[in-house]
């Protein structure tokens, strides 16, 4: 999926990924996301830089090392949203 969430609000967003996880859960889906929200609970991550994959690893992994793109990307959503995102990770 392409952005399937990027022109809705998060409560909306938050609803179409919970159906989707439920109605795909024996599938493998791979979306392309605006929103780190979208995919910080997904099992792997995948982020290209370039064109090519710089990581690709459990998000509480990345989130985990602070010299991680990935990392950088979440701390660039600000304070509050980095605290959010690293808590979705944790349960």
């Amino acid at each position: 999926m392409d952005e399937a969430t990027a022109s809705v609000d998060y409560a909306t967003a938050e609803l179409i990924g919970k159906t989707i996880r439920h109605e795909f859960q024996a599938s493998t889906i791979l979306t392309i996301a605006d929103r780190l929200r979208t995919v910080i609970d997904y099992d792997k991550i995948m982020l290209l830089d370039q064109g090519k994959i710089a990581e690709f690893d459990c998000p509480s992994v990345l989130l985990a090392n602070p010299s991680s793109k990935f990392y950088a990307l979440c701390k660039a959503t600000g304070r509050e949203e980095f605290a959010m995102l690293k808590r979705m990770t944790q349960g």
